[in-house]
């Protein structure tokens, strides 16, 4: 990874751990030693010290609780993991503002947040083994669960479900496990073909013939209905080359939106970096110019699509805190990420 704003975010890293971090020495991942990376044993450096395990929300403890397992980056000052932590999960014990952040820009009908769960997986027979046909795995390995999920109270008295993707520097939502080379995919060029994908994706979807020792036949397709407008707008499977995690994820919400009766609001979203250009055009080659606009009419169904930048979400504190309750919290945002 290159582009001009991951070495932006790398130099201000850099420059942020010398003035707020103890420890000098460098870290290590994937076998290379960067100045933007703590030993691993020093990873809550790189959190709002009222997350870390000496605050009244330990994020450690909410792992230990949940069996979530943690990315195993998240000694990377640059880790979206982290920044998901930093920026929502600080705001776990008191939810007001944020509930309200949500009510705005993704449903007028939201009144609160229940719960704020990181790597979130329903229960079964909602879980993405049982819907989804991937493997067992747990919260944050091994399975599609989703970064983020606000579990919130709507003015009807119901429920809702917003299952969120949490990005910084990544350059893409990657491409399709399917069509790598380890997978013995015999035609994965079948993929490059959006008509003959939408037509008939019991055929040329690699993912439904997976049964094998190690791996599991996906039903994503099971659930996913692409609309006219998306029949027009794509020129490859969306999930190809550059959008295989959000495809996973917009197959899990309408799923759950599908098969449960408890959710009257199901949402797969998007939080990100505006400033992330890479990101935001990455999957251009299969016809969608601008993720965040173009998704939500790639397919029919009842599940909603939206996205909101972490800067809007920072802002909106800034603007709406009127008592300064979260002052200190916006002043490290503002140094560690310049939000």
């Amino acid at each position: 990874m290159s582009n001009a704003f991951n070495r932006e975010v790398e130099a201000a890293q850099v420059a942020w751990r010398k003035y707020h971090v103890e420890v000098s020495e460098y870290g290590w991942q994937n076998g290379k030693q960067r100045p933007w990376i703590l030993p691993k044993t020093h990873w809550e450096e790189g959190l709002w010290p009222g997350i870390r395990s000496s605050s009244e929300n330990p994020l450690q403890r909410y792992l230990d609780t949940t069996g979530v397992q943690k990315h195993l980056g998240v000694h990377n000052l640059k880790s979206s993991w982290v920044l998901g932590a930093n920026l929502y999960f600080a705001h776990r014990l008191d939810r007001r503002l944020l509930g309200r952040f949500l009510a705005e820009r993704i449903d007028q009908r939201i009144v609160g947040i229940d719960r704020l769960e990181l790597e979130y997986a329903e229960d079964p027979p909602l879980d993405p083994t049982a819907l989804l046909g991937e493997p067992k795995g747990k919260r944050g390995a091994n399975q599609t669960s989703p970064d983020i999920a606000f579990i919130v109270t709507l003015q009807t008295g119901g429920r809702g479900l917003i299952l969120t993707e949490n990005k910084f520097t990544e350059h893409s939502f990657y491409p399709c496990s399917g069509r790598k080379k380890e997978h013995r995919n015999p035609d994965p060029q079948r993929c490059l073909d959006a008509q003959a994908v939408i037509q008939n994706p019991a055929t040329q979807c690699y993912l439904l013939h997976w049964e094998t020792r190690r791996r599991t036949n996906r039903t994503y397709w099971h659930y996913l209905n692409i609309s006219r407008s998306g029949r027009r707008t794509l020129r490859q499977c969306p999930a190809a080359t550059a959008g295989y995690q959000l495809f996973r994820q917009q197959a899990l919400a309408e799923a759950i939106a599908q098969k449960s009766d408890v959710y009257d609001l199901v949402v797969s979203a998007v939080a990100y970096d505006a400033r992330n250009k890479g990101l935001v055009r990455s999957m251009k080659g299969a016809g969608i110019g601008n993720f965040s606009t173009d998704w939500a009419g790639l397919f029919d169904g009842q599940t909603r699509f939206t996205s909101f930048t972490h800067q809007d979400w920072v802002h909106w504190v800034r603007t709406h805190d009127a008592n300064g309750q979260w002052d200190d919290w916006l002043g490290w945002v503002a140094e560690r990420y310049g939000y």
